[in-house]
């Protein structure tokens, strides 16, 4: 099977390297395309993966209507030299475009109901679309719900377990505290009139916090002077591994947010914005979700002063993974049988619990 992947940003392709490893282990053949967006460049020559490279896109809406023109083309271009058998994509109006123009089938996967723009451009288009069983949103008799989160396609145990030399990269002592800071530059179209932390909240967290525990900023734009101190230095495949070994996480991210619920590391998130799988995490305990940083701090010290935080959590993620399935093996799955596997999951959704194989009870990480 030969299968066009596109990809709009660094989250996308943790959520589809160990389905393109397995699949490739099986013959099928890959076209990636990807949008010069943060460390996504970085992340797929890490992965050796070979892609093309779709450009960067704009912050305007009217840039971003003139730039999907563009993208449409270039894709259009690849895709008929390549000839795929189907798309595959997260919530992608490119490949969902183009498929169309082809016509080939188009599989998205999505957990951003909130994308109303992304969502106006892509859906129309798409022939199944694939979400978590907590998404808001309907999309009709294309939807696919399954008992996962998209972060468990590189996070799951089946295919990540921290490393503890990240420790040593970021020169915190096997008992010292850490905290992560994630800021976004919010110029994502779902973006638009929300918001995130004032200049000042940010100042504040950092000299609060940084009485209790080291902080490290993960930033989508350049820091400003006096905070660029604080900027993590690794390599952005090792950003996993810095998110599980830290003590609490804190940010605008709502990406990292979920990723810490699946790796067993408090986090607070910061934003006008929500999701069905943020607001499902905070209701089983994984994450702690505030609209305005009012009482962010507080919450942030109660974390790091309680004793034996990292087991507390360790236990909630233990619990969630029980009930989730291994969305890695339900994606393979489904692309390789597809259109047919849409028919068994219309008829018996049910049948996604072939992919529920978690059965580690010990702690994943480890000590030195």
């Amino acid at each position: 099977m030969k299968i066009f992947i596109d990809m709009g940003h660094p989250a996308h392709v943790h959520y589809f390297k160990n389905l393109i490893r397995i699949m490739q282990n099986k013959n099928h053949e890959f076209f990636l395309t990807a949008r010069r967006k943060d460390c996504t460049f970085e992340l797929l020559n890490f992965y050796n993966f070979k892609y093309f490279d779709r450009g960067k896109g704009s912050p305007t809406l009217i840039g971003k209507i003139f730039y999907m023109i563009k993208a449409d083309y270039l894709l259009l271009k690849h895709a008929k030299d390549f000839n795929p058998d189907l798309f595959l994509s997260f919530g992608s109006p490119y490949a969902a475009h183009v498929s169309k123009l082809l016509n080939k089938p188009h599989i998205a996967f999505s957990d951003t109901g909130h994308a109303r723009f992304n969502n106006i451009m892509y859906v129309p288009f798409t022939n199944s679309i694939c979400t978590p069983v907590c998404f808001k949103k309907d999309f009709g008799k294309k939807q696919i719900r399954f008992n996962g989160y998209m972060e468990l396609c590189s996070l799951h145990p089946n295919y990540f377990k921290p490393n503890p030399k990240i420790l040593n990269s970021l020169g915190i002592g096997k008992n010292e505290k850490y905290v992560i800071l994630r800021l976004v530059s919010w110029k994502a179209s779902h973006d638009i009139g929300q918001l995130g932390l004032r200049s000042e909240d940010k100042q504040m967290l950092i000299k609060q916090i940084s009485k209790h525990a080291e902080v490290f900023i993960s930033s989508e734009e350049e820091l400003p002077h006096d905070l660029r101190k604080y900027q993590i230095k690794i390599s952005p495949e090792k950003i996993h591994d810095a998110l599980a070994y830290a003590t609490l996480y804190l940010g605008e991210g709502a990406t990292m947010a979920s990723e810490c619920a699946m790796l067993g590391t408090p986090a607070i998130y910061i934003s006008s914005l929500s999701a069905g799988t943020l607001e499902e995490q905070e209701k089983n305990g994984l994450i702690f979700g505030y609209r305005t940083s009012q009482g962010v701090i507080d919450k942030a010290l109660e974390l790091l002063e309680t004793s034996n935080i990292k087991e507390i959590w360790q236990v909630k993620r233990q619990k969630m993974l029980f009930e989730k399935i291994d969305v890695t093996a339900f994606m393979v799955w489904f692309v390789e049988n597809y259109p047919e596997s849409a028919r068994i999951m219309e008829n018996n959704p049910y049948y996604q619990y072939r992919f529920k194989t978690f059965q580690e009870k010990e702690s994943h990480l480890e000590n030195e």
